[in-house]
């Protein structure tokens, strides 16, 4: 039985894990990690005021399938296509697949490790060294072949915290792909919208152009009766380029909208222009659910991804204070060493080794110390920004619920604006006709009619782009269906006594 120690790091006191093992004597003026602490406490949904902003409404969380409320089959499917062929798609899959190859390598560190080894050496010994004859001054061909096994006992934990750590952050991957799903989802939702928006300010500007047209046309025949002049007439004339400047104008960003589109879905810019007019509805009623901060937490998966972070640096400063104690490690190793080949088999050339090899840390000018206390800063940054990525959730959805109200409340004056409007444009063009009214009078009808039909059109898209804004600010119908919840740092520790957390 073979007793290895090597001194490498700070004291350690004497402990104690089932049966008493006693692995170093205490040593004065010892070092430990006293007074190393983490700053941050993790926010929970429930502690921030938001009664009266996000009151209950019994309405229900965002299904996997939203966007189907709005009744258009053509969106579902481009959503469908961009979650198979959008290159951020297959990026978060890779960034899965890596986290979760670390976590398969950092579990076997919790396993024994078995190698084989051969080797084979032609050597000339030295004559005058202390080499026993034959051997001396001889080439020999050595011939040495290995079994060997290790397990590391991890007595205080260090390497299940590590291999703990790796698998919350690959849950956090997992949540990150949750997320460009979601962000890529809502944009194509969102672009589609604007593209509807577009189409709709095109049939405005069209029948805007045609209503110019008309102005043009009765004005040619007032000139005729001498009501008008040239002048008149130049000004519809001018007036009608400019409506058909704008209908190419609205033209053009409906084409740039298509290829945004096309981006979105990961495809080529002409896949944008095989893309049929939207045929988008006003979509379900808008009622927040109850009990909505605290549910939050498990339904949007920016702040799933923050609270797993958070959890991976637990174990990572729980990993950094093991450090401070023993390890030991079992080794045991079985083989043959022979020179030539006649007796590399024989019973004489066997040879054997086992025992415990244990490294304890006694001083190291403070390296451990500043290794913990790296450890605990990344936490505290990690719970920062899980604080405020739920404050930042709270706040989106908060702000979209008030702008679809407020879209909701214009909208009832501007649907009295356009149709007063309209009825204005329809006396002064009948007025225009028959000689009693001017131009202008009709130019301005015709202006205050545009401006009114344009306004219902904004905010209706601005509603429904709220609306895709308030599913993604739910979470877009995603769920956390893990039972695991946070622990602050030392919570591993405390499960092995005597460990005390060192706060």
């Amino acid at each position: 039985m073979k007793l290895r120690v090597s001194h490498s790091g700070l004291c350690a006191p004497v402990l104690k894990r089932g049966a008493p093992i006693v692995l170093a004597a205490m040593l004065s003026a010892c070092v430990n990690y006293a007074g190393i602490h983490g700053d941050q406490h993790i926010a929970r949904g429930g502690q921030f005021e938001t009664d009266r902003s996000l009151a209950g409404e019994q309405g229900h969380w965002p299904a996997s399938d939203w966007v189907d409320q709005f009744g258009d089959a053509q969106l579902k499917a481009l959503i469908d296509e961009a979650l198979k062929a959008n290159p951020t798609i297959a990026q978060a899959q890779a960034r899965i697949a890596e986290a979760n190859a670390f976590a398969q390598s950092s579990s076997a560190d919790l396993m024994p490790r078995v190698n084989a080894s051969y080797s084979l050496t032609r050597e000339e010994f030295s004559g005058t060294a202390i080499v026993p004859p034959p051997a001396r001054g001889q080439w020999r061909t050595e011939n040495n072949g290995l079994l060997s096994a290790s397990y590391d006992l991890d007595l205080w934990g260090k390497n299940r915290e590590g291999w703990k750590a790796a698998v919350s952050e690959a849950k956090a991957s997992e949540a990150d792909a949750e997320i460009v799903k979601l962000t890529l989802s809502t944009s194509i939702a969102r672009a589609y919208n604007e593209l509807a928006r577009l189409y709709v300010l095109r049939d405005i500007a069209q029948h805007e152009l045609d209503r110019r047209n008309q102005i043009d046309t009765i004005t040619a025949g007032r000139i005729a009766t001498g009501l008008d002049t040239q002048v008149e007439r130049k000004i519809a004339q001018a007036n009608v380029a400019a409506s058909g400047a704008s209908l190419k104008a609205i033209d053009g960003n409906i084409v740039t909208t298509r290829y945004e589109l096309a981006a979105l879905i990961g495809a080529g810019p002409d896949r944008g222009l095989s893309i049929n007019p939207p045929a988008l509805g006003v979509g379900d009623d808008v009622h927040l659910p109850d009990n909505l901060p605290a549910d939050l937490v498990s339904r949007r998966p920016d702040i799933v991804a923050a609270r797993w972070r958070v959890d991976s640096l637990v174990h990572e400063v729980n990993k950094a204070k093991a450090e401070f104690y023993p390890d030991i490690n079992l080794s045991v190793a079985a083989g043959f060493d022979a020179f030539g080949f006649g007796e590399f088999l024989n019973a004489a050339s066997r040879t054997v080794a086992v025992g415990p090899a244990i490294h304890l840390p006694i001083f190291d000018a403070g390296a451990l110390r500043a290794q913990l206390k790296g450890r605990y800063a990344e936490f505290d940054y990690a719970v920062a920004t899980y604080n405020q990525t739920l404050i930042g959730a709270l706040t989106a959805v908060a702000t979209r619920l008030a702008q679809i109200r407020s879209s909701d409340a214009q909208l009832v004056d501007a649907h009295v604006e356009q149709q007063k409007a309209q009825e204005a444009d329809q006396i002064a063009i009948a007025q225009y006709k028959a000689g009693i009214a001017n131009q202008l009078t009709v130019l301005n009808a015709d202006v205050t009619v545009l401006n009114a039909d344009q306004a219902v059109a904004n905010l209706k898209m601005n509603r429904r782009d709220q609306q895709i804004a308030l599913a993604s600010a739910l979470g877009g119908g995603y769920v956390d269906t893990s039972t695991d919840t946070l622990a602050p740092p030392d919570s591993a520790m405390q499960a092995h006594p005597p460990f005390v957390a060192a706060r």
